[in-house]
């Protein structure tokens, strides 16, 4: 498991991406930002956990902001953030 040992980001703030932008805390944040949040905030939020889950990220800050992005996508820029926050 290695940690985030810097501030990075991936994505773009263009309809139907996501920007999401990663860095290196105690314990585990994530802020969410989106024009669907009432609808699929939770859903969102979850994809995100799922993911750093899956990467082994305990301790980082992560904050995304959505402009529509199917759930493939937010994968993929949280994917990239964490190998960028990283170093990979």
């Amino acid at each position: 498991m290695a940690d985030i040992i810097k501030r990075a980001t991936a994505g773009t703030m263009e309809s139907s991406d996501a920007y999401v932008e990663i860095s290196p805390a105690e314990g585990l944040e994530i802020s969410l930002e989106s024009v669907v949040q009432k609808q699929f905030g939770a859903a969102i939020e979850a994809v995100v956990a799922e993911v750093l889950e899956e990467c082994k990220v305990a301790n980082a800050k992560v904050t995304v902001i959505d402009k529509g992005a199917l759930d493939c996508v937010i994968r993929a820029r949280v994917e990239t953030a964490v190998m960028r926050g990283r170093g990979e």
